[in-house]
C-alpha cells in the first residue's frame, strides 16, 4: 500500500511539474516594452499609432504599456520616460518632439542598457542620444516636398497652420514648406488643437489677406478638415488649395471629391508596429535593423484617395 501511494504521489508530482513548466517558461520569456509618446491615444493620429503597437505586441507575444502626458507637456513626458527606465523593460519606444527637453531622460535609458527606438519625431537626435534607430519620416524633407508640389501648381502665398508650435517635427514641416515654395511666401499660423479656434483663425487669415492661395495643415483631422470647411464656406474652393500632413477618413473623402489637393501619408500604423516588433526581436534574438526606417512621405491625391479610405476607416491608415 505504501508503495502504491508513493507511486501515485510521484506520478502526481510529475504531472504538476508538466503543468507548471510551460507556465514558468512563458514567464521567463515574457518581454515588456514601454512606449512613451507625446500623443494621447484618443487623438485620431495617435490612435492609429497605438493600434499598430497593440497589434505588434499581439503578434510578437510581448507586453506593451502605452503612456502619454495628458497634454503636450515635455516635463511630464520626461518623467514618464524616467519612470519607464526604473521598470527596466526590454525596450522603450519614444516619440521625441523636443530632444533638448527629453534628451536627459532618454540618455538615462541608454546608460541603463535599455534599447531605445524613437518614432514619429526626433530623427536628428538619434546618434547624439544613443538611440538605436528611428521609424518615421524626415519632416523637413516632407515639408519641402509639399512646398515643391504647391509651387508646381503655381501657388505663391501659403499658410502653414501649426496646432503645436514648439513641436520640433511640426516646426520643421513649416520650415521645409518655406524651402520648397521657391519664390513664394509662407506664413506660419499658430493655433491650439481646438477646431473652433482653428476655423476662426483660418477664416480671419483668408479675410485679411485675399492673396492667400494655399493652406498646409499639419494634422488632417485637427487642421485639414477645418481648413476645407472654411474654404468651402467662404466660396474659395477654386482659389485656395488645401493640403495636409497625415490622414483622416473625412479629409481623404475631401481629396476624393476634389475639395482638397493632397494628404501626406507617413504611415502612423507602421510607426507604431515596427518599433515594438524590432524590440521584441532584439530581446529574444538579438536582431535589430542597422539603420533608420523611412515610413514616409507619400502623397495621397484624388487618383489614389479612394483606395486609402477603407484603410482609414479600419484605423490602419
Amino acid at each position: 500500500m505504501h508503495s502504491i501511494l508513493k507511486t501515485l504521489a510521484l506520478g502526481a508530482s510529475v504531472a504538476v511539474a508538466a503543468l507548471v513548466a510551460p507556465v514558468a517558461g512563458h514567464a521567463q520569456d515574457s518581454v515588456q516594452i514601454i512606449a512613451v509618446t507625446h500623443g494621447q491615444a484618443s487623438d485620431p493620429f495617435w490612435s492609429i499609432v497605438k493600434n499598430g503597437m497593440t497589434k505588434a505586441a499581439e503578434d510578437s507575444g510581448v507586453t506593451l504599456d502605452y503612456r502619454a502626458p495628458e497634454t503636450f507637456d515635455m516635463v511630464q513626458m520626461a518623467q514618464l520616460i524616467e519612470a519607464a527606465v526604473n521598470q527596466k523593460p526590454a525596450g522603450i519606444v519614444v516619440s521625441n518632439p523636443d530632444p533638448y527637453a527629453l534628451g536627459p531622460a532618454i540618455e538615462k535609458a541608454v546608460a541603463a542598457g535599455i534599447p531605445v527606438i524613437s518614432m514619429n519625431s526626433g530623427v536628428d537626435a538619434v546618434q547624439k542620444l544613443g538611440i538605436r534607430l528611428h521609424v518615421g519620416q524626415e519632416e523637413r524633407a516632407a515639408g519641402k516636398a509639399a512646398g515643391e508640389r504647391f509651387a508646381g501648381e503655381g501657388l505663391k502665398n501659403v499658410l502653414c497652420v501649426n496646432q503645436e508650435v514648439g513641436n520640433a517635427g511640426l516646426d520643421q514641416r513649416c520650415e521645409g514648406l518655406t524651402e520648397g515654395l521657391t519664390g513664394g511666401k509662407v506664413t506660419v499660423l499658430p493655433t491650439t488643437s481646438d477646431p473652433a479656434e482653428i476655423e476662426a483663425k483660418i477664416q480671419a487669415a483668408l479675410t485679411s489677406d485675399p492673396s492667400v492661395d494655399g493652406i498646409l495643415g499639419l494634422s488632417a483631422p485637427l487642421v485639414g478638415e477645418p481648413a476645407v470647411s472654411v474654404v468651402q464656406k467662404m466660396g474659395l474652393g477654386d482659389k485656395v488649395k488645401v493640403g495636409t500632413f497625415d490622414m483622416s477618413a473625412g479629409f481623404l473623402q475631401s481629396v476624393a471629391d476634389g475639395k482638397a489637393d493632397f494628404a501626406i501619408d507617413q504611415q502612423p500604423y507602421l510607426q507604431g508596429y515596427l518599433p515594438v516588433t524590432f524590440l521584441a526581436l532584439n530581446a529574444r534574438n538579438g536582431l535589430m535593423p542597422a539603420g533608420n526606417v523611412a515610413s514616409g512621405p507619400s502623397f495621397v491625391t484624388q487618383d489614389t484617395a479612394a483606395k486609402v479610405i477603407d484603410g482609414a476607416s479600419k484605423g490602419i491608415r
